[in-house]
């Protein structure tokens, strides 16, 4: 689908915040609300928009502890490589999971309440999983940029 400079800006509102009306929306964009209505159910449909959430405070929610973990697998076989990712999937803390190139095979983005809660997660989860040949964490310091939204 391409994109013309009105659903670009559509989805840049959007991106900023979801729960704008069709009428606040129609505003900014100087279209009627029907037009703005119709332009977002096509964006849906053509899933360039996937889904709306609630981006939540993980402060207010004990996860703030981010931790950037490099898996290796032991083997790099089809079966190991679909066991792994069948697992990882089911590990809560885990947000984000990435198959890379490089030295690593999978870059892990994991949220937890702060050390402790990590070490056991490596042990009593993470460390539990089949095909793991080797694990190297990187904890962050501070967040200098978080941007949700993709430029468009």
């Amino acid at each position: 689908m391409k994109l013309d400079e009105i659903d670009k800006k559509l989805l840049e509102l959007l991106q900023f915040d979801s729960k704008q009306t069709t009428k606040q929306l129609s505003l900014q964009l100087g279209l009627s609300v029907t037009a703005v209505y119709e332009r977002i159910k096509k964006l849906e449909k053509e899933k360039v928009i996937k889904r709306y959430v609630a981006l939540v405070n993980k402060n207010k929610i004990e996860k703030s502890f981010l931790v950037f973990c490099h898996i290796r697998l032991e083997k790099h076989t089809k079966e190991n490589i679909t066991i792994f990712e069948r697992e990882i999937k089911k590990l809560e803390e885990v947000t984000e999971c990435f198959h890379v190139s490089g030295d690593y095979d999978y870059i892990l983005k994991i949220y937890v309440k702060d050390m402790d809660a990590y070490r056991e997660f490596m042990i009593h989860k993470l460390t539990a999983l089949k095909h793991i040949g080797s694990t190297h964490s990187i904890f962050t310091i501070g967040e200098v940029k978080n941007a949700i939204a993709i430029a468009l």
